[in-house]
């Protein structure tokens, strides 16, 4: 959508070309097809709407969280790690989870901070909604549960913070799979000026930036989130069933907080912790993924993005 983000896609894209990585992909690729077809996974298409609910939610301290997530799959498959975005919550993969169960993965989706059951273990703790910070605590995460190494996948925030990880804790991620690819930014980034059309697409992120708009974030967080929805996704007709699912994870406290401080954060309007200083410069250097990584877009995608012949 602006050479911005063209340019880290030439980024993320030239480094899959020039690594190892992309032919270790391509054949750990055609094992987990052949794995997948000897479940009969391949023979199940998913139907989207044909799954509404989860098993029980678990919780776990891990890091400055308390952490509210979905597993499900055999303890001992191979994690999957999906992160949702804003404002989704888990259920953005209610239809997803069951197949990848079903052929084996161990599939964990938490709620990310500020959503849902996820809440902080401490009051005095900051709330940020910083990009590193999501991160770090995805990584918690994987240490509260004991998992090494896990294939990462997300959209919106959730693809930004599987990016991140994926460029900075390589180690941690066996895989990437990041709707609209390369998402990692910088606040240096944020200042430069896209033209007025790409503008106007962001004009959330301007509304959060004035007390107003946080006021009213918070007086009509579900009826700003429906107005998401439906400009995000033009061609999506969910019914007030499927929205309520989610919309229920907005009520997490710390909700709104999290959500003004991450965009005005975006463009420099609120300082970040000192902390995440280290992490959040070596992001603004555009760090090479080079871990196995498939990108997706949508055909349909109301959101920014970037063009999907970049």
């Amino acid at each position: 959508m602006s050479d911005q983000i063209n340019h880290q896609r030439r980024r993320f894209f030239g480094a899959a070309a020039v690594t190892l990585a992309a032919t270790q992909f391509a054949l750990r690729a055609s094992a987990e097809a052949q794995t997948l077809a000897q479940n009969g996974a391949e023979k199940r298409p998913v139907k989207a709407g044909s799954n509404t609910s989860f098993p029980a939610l678990k919780q776990i301290n891990a890091g400055l969280l308390n952490v509210g997530y979905v597993e499900t799959g055999p303890a001992d498959g191979k994690p999957v790690i999906l992160l949702h975005g804003w404002p989704y919550d888990i259920h953005a993969f209610v239809d997803v989870a069951p197949p990848l169960a079903s052929a084996g993965y161990r599939v964990i989706i938490p709620h990310l901070r500020g959503y849902g059951t996820t809440t902080f273990l401490s009051d005095a703790t900051v709330r940020n909604g910083q990009p590193s910070a999501l991160a770090v605590d995805i990584v918690a995460l994987m240490d509260a549960l004991r998992i090494e190494k896990a294939t990462l996948a997300g959209f919106d925030w959730g693809g930004r913070t599987a990016d991140i990880m994926a460029a900075l804790w390589p180690e941690r991620c066996m895989a990437l799979v990041s709707v609209s690819g390369y998402l990692i930014g910088s606040q240096e980034a944020g200042k430069m000026p896209l033209p007025p059309e790409a503008e106007l697409q962001w004009w959330y992120q301007f509304y959060f930036s004035t007390e107003r708009g946080r006021a009213g974030y918070e007086k009509y967080r579900r009826e700003f989130s429906r107005l998401i929805w439906k400009l995000a996704s033009p061609k999506w007709n969910f019914d007030d069933a499927t929205f309520e699912r989610s919309a229920k994870a907005f009520d997490n406290p710390d909700h709104v907080a999290i959500v003004i401080h991450n965009y005005r954060w975006r463009l420099g309007l609120a300082e970040g912790e000192p902390k995440y200083d280290d992490l959040e410069k070596r992001l603004a250097e555009g760090p090479v993924i080079a871990v196995p990584t498939i990108t997706l877009e949508g055909d349909a995608n109301g959101a920014p993005h970037p063009d999907a012949s970049s």
